[in-house]
């Protein structure tokens, strides 16, 4: 997460039992506030395969116990979607009942089962043929500086006046430094590029971090052939294939269009929570168990 340091407060914290590291929560500080580090898309306190659940619940508490202790009142706690977890993994989902904790977030991310039948729309099929015929190209490539420039920044500044949340140097030094996890899709008429893709390539999940084509990507049928090959010929041995998300203003709204789309491919909605625990609250996990 070094490389944008410069933009957060960093509190990330380690436990340890027994003076082994069995869990860790990448985070951050504002004012009196604990947050899920922000500079990660999915985040929330990890643990190794080893841990039960006493041993998880007395993780959170000396999480809790710890940032009481050194002056803060509120933890806000981005939720692990399962589908990233190697095993099961739902003990945070228990501790914030227990806890009483605001749900102060949930947003919906697009997610292809990859090990049932594809059930593909007429629409995608259909961009797929336009492809075909317009003569498109796959390739995987190690620059990102086409796509960052001639797609992405354009399309990101026209449409919503932001950047990629990457910048150029940024996502190349991510290349350089997790090669087979990093992995840039392109689509080309002739030598043009005309759309891409850049995918987080995790162990069970192949996920879109950005999705974007040009003007002409609707008459081209560019990003449906992109996606129809990748879920296909690429990712077809890993579990899902996550579109990631179509919320805004703060999981409260949807992107009805982009939602369409991804659903198109067979894609359909789990969520991802975000809470607001009460510090104060720490004594209630020693409820638990009887």
């Amino acid at each position: 997460m070094d490389y944008h340091q410069d933009r957060f407060d960093d509190y990330s914290l380690l436990i340890f039992k027994n003076n082994k590291v069995i869990a860790l929560l990448p985070a951050h500080k504002i004012d009196n506030t604990i947050y899920s580090h922000k500079g990660l898309t999915y985040g929330g306190l990890i643990t190794s395969e080893e841990i039960k659940l006493r041993d998880f619940v007395s993780c959170f508490k000396s999480v809790m116990t710890f940032c009481v202790n050194h002056g803060f009142k509120t933890l806000h706690l981005k939720q692990l979607p399962s589908i990233y977890t190697v095993i099961p993994n739902d003990e945070v989902q228990y501790l914030m009942f227990i806890l009483n904790a605001n749900l102060a977030r949930r947003d919906t991310l697009s997610v292809l089962s990859l090990k049932s039948k594809l059930k593909i729309s007429k629409d995608r099929l259909a961009g797929h043929t336009r492809a075909i015929k317009h003569g498109l190209k796959v390739k995987e490539v190690d620059d990102f500086k086409e796509f960052w420039n001639k797609i992405l920044i354009p399309n990101l500044n026209a449409k919503h006046k932001t950047q990629p949340v990457h910048t150029l140097e940024e996502i190349e030094l991510l290349k350089q430094r997790f090669p087979k996890q990093i992995r840039q899709f392109n689509v080309y008429k002739d030598a043009s590029i005309v759309a891409g893709t850049t995918i987080f390539d995790t162990k069970h999940v192949a996920h879109s971090q950005y999705i974007s084509g040009n003007e002409d990507k609707n008459e081209l049928g560019s990003l449906d052939f992109l996606h129809l090959h990748l879920i296909k010929n690429v990712f077809q041995n890993k579990s899902c294939f996550d579109f990631g998300i179509s919320n805004e203003n703060q999981g409260k709204h949807i992107n009805e269009g982009l939602n369409y789309w991804k659903e198109g491919f067979g894609a359909r909605t789990i969520t991802q929570d975000f809470y607001d625990i009460n510090l104060d609250t720490v004594d209630k996990l020693d409820t638990i168990f009887i």
